[in-house]
């Protein structure tokens, strides 16, 4: 059974595998170094993405905290929200602030609007 992944840890080899992850980074690097956009634009169009996904707040945890990393303002951030609110429904734009805010202790929306409030999903305005 050597070899064999137990857990997070590799058996015999002592070194830990994240396969998923390491996955997820790869096909992400892949993807910026092909986009030729500049790490602003690039992760600003991927949280717009997830916007339109209705991803979950560990996905904005780790575009939005890379965002963050390299000097991202928060407004920037904000913009893009307003700027995709059109396409993808005010519901998308909740529910992705709350997301955001949950992650990363921020209120981007007056009062903490919490998800699931105000129009239904996928509605336009």
């Amino acid at each position: 059974m050597t070899g064999k992944t137990i857990g997070t840890q590799s058996a015999g080899s002592g070194e830990a595998e994240t396969p998923v992850f390491d996955t997820l980074v790869q096909m992400t690097l892949n993807a910026f170094e092909r986009s030729a956009l500049d790490p602003e634009t690039y992760l600003l169009t991927r949280i717009a993405a997830l916007v339109a996904m209705g991803a979950s707040p560990a996905s904005y945890l780790l575009n939005v905290g890379a965002a963050d990393e390299i000097g991202v303002p928060v407004e920037r951030i904000q913009g893009t929200l307003v700027a995709i609110a059109p396409v993808v429904g005010s519901a998308r734009v909740v529910t992705a602030a709350h997301g955001i805010g949950e992650a990363f202790g921020l209120s981007l929306l007056p009062g903490g609007v919490p998800p699931g409030e105000g129009e239904q999903e996928g509605a336009q305005t």
